[in-house]
């Protein structure tokens, strides 16, 4: 066998699964095709490149993805420790300078002197596989010619499904006559309070409470905004694109069809705000969220989209307060790739029927940027796990439990299911608390977390 394991993908879990084997002591190869060759998504020459949205989500362990953070950071995570050092104000969640982030990624991997980056696009897998420990962590965008490859490898015919990105725009050119800064719920009136004193809370409001641009909108403007956005052009996809959109990353657009009060409960919903020149709740709401560490530029929050750009100019440009609004980054469609992991992957990421193979990240079923890098650290410590069982003869795993986000996550990509899609952690795949019921869905949420967090450890155990 080689003596170093081959990492194929150098994003998110890719990264982190390559940091975590170098860390025992193990040489890595880690395949990254840029520079050479860009997906149609990316555009930095950095590894962990961040191609949707900035934000990691909720730091809160009464959420979900929080919760995932926290156990990470306890099991030292590099790409979660770089993202707390990079982290813009975001109220209540985790959003980073993406570029920032992903210089720092790079630099990080590149002087571990364990780790050899590769800057070369991987056309043989199976050559890779037949001497040696793989990590397959190509993403969502796998180019077509390793696509194909995996099929071979795996027996499958389908790796696609779809989602779209939101557009970023500078917040020089947006009209704070309108907009306004606060998160959910601080800019709302309290019941007790005098006109002057909301006025002056909202005044005296934290930097994290400015993380947030809102644009109200009444129901004329909402109604004429969504007659917009449903007749507007989109980018004509090809055949095989025409395929299902998973529901996490929606096109606003998508949305808009389905009914005329579909946003405004949804992406637009204005729960939790007051407009400060009417001093009641909008009709309607769109919210802008931070997303470098200048607060220069600003992504629309909910807003991933197909629409072509000019239409995106015009139709987004329609929403009070956006009218001179200058995009830096139009929102785009791409295809995503993953493989039926229900059937393939056991809870280690490892491949049932190739035990040297490993697939890490969206490619496995898990949706988003933390359950990207959770994947990348079982599969890498598991991945290292292998290797030193083959030096000593051993035969030991890494298996998480069930009771953590971590496990949960694991059990449910490697649990067989009929119609597998991809999944962002929740509570729902926890096992649920022993004894009596609790109804406080945040007290109950609490006391899972605080379960999770007590078993979070990492530990060999026999097979």
């Amino acid at each position: 066998m080689k003596d170093y394991i081959t990492i194929i993908g150098g994003g998110l879990a890719g990264s982190e699964a390559a940091f975590q084997i170098a860390k025992r002591g193990i040489k890595v190869k880690l395949y990254e095709m840029k520079p050479k060759k860009y997906s149609p998504a990316h555009s930095n020459e950095n590894l962990a490149e961040i191609v949707c949205s900035n934000s990691f989500k909720s730091n809160l362990l009464t959420n979900a993805c929080g919760l995932l953070k926290e156990e990470l950071r306890r099991l030292d995570s590099l790409l979660i420790k770089i993202a707390d050092e990079t982290k813009v104000p975001a109220g209540q969640a985790l959003a980073v300078d993406r570029d920032l982030f992903a210089e720092k990624v790079t630099n990080a991997i590149k002087s571990n002197p364990n780790i050899q980056v590769i800057n070369e696009e991987v056309t043989d897998v199976q050559s890779m596989i037949n001497d040696g420990i793989v990590i397959i962590a190509t993403g969502p965008l796998t180019s077509d010619g390793l696509a194909k490859q995996i099929q071979n490898i795996t027996g499958q015919d389908k790796l696609y499904f779809y989602d779209a990105a939101a557009p970023i725009l500078e917040k020089e050119s947006i009209n704070f006559d309108i907009a306004f800064y606060g998160d959910r719920y601080s800019q709302e009136k309290k019941k007790q309070e005098t006109e002057e004193e909301w006025k002056k809370r909202l005044s005296e409001q934290t930097k994290d409470e400015q993380s947030y641009i809102n644009l109200p909108l009444n129901q004329q403007e909402y109604e004429i905004f969504c007659k917009e956005l449903v007749g507007a052009e989109v980018v004509t996809l090809h055949e095989f694109e025409k395929r299902e959109i998973f529901e996490g990353c929606m096109p606003i657009e998508v949305m808009a069809k389905r009914g005329i009060d579909t946003l405004r409960f949804g992406p637009l919903k204005p729960v939790g705000f007051d407009d400060p020149r009417t001093g009641k709740r909008p009709y309607a709401i769109v919210q802008l969220r931070q997303d470098d560490k200048q607060a220069s530029l600003y992504n629309m929050v909910g807003f991933q989209t197909n629409l072509k750009f000019g239409e995106q100019e015009r139709v987004f440009g329609s929403i009070p307060g956006l009218e001179q609004a200058h995009f830096v980054k139009y929102g785009v469609m791409h295809r995503n790739t993953y493989i039926n992991s229900s059937k393939l992957l056991n809870e280690r990421y490892q491949l049932k029927t190739i035990p040297n193979l490993y697939f890490a990240g969206q490619i496995t079923g898990v949706e988003g940027y933390v359950e990207s890098i959770s994947s990348g650290l079982v599969a890498g410590l598991n991945a290292s796990c292998d290797f030193c069982n083959y030096l000593t003869n051993k035969d030991e795993k890494y298996v998480f439990s069930e009771y953590t986000m971590i496990g949960a996550l694991a059990k449910y990509i490697s649990t067989s299911n009929t119609k597998f899609q991809p999944m962002n952690v929740n509570f729902g795949i926890l096992p649920e608390l022993e004894g009596k019921k609790i109804k406080d869905k945040k007290e109950r949420y609490l006391k899972l977390a605080e379960r999770s967090l007590r078993g979070v450890s990492i530990k060999t155990q026999k097979n």
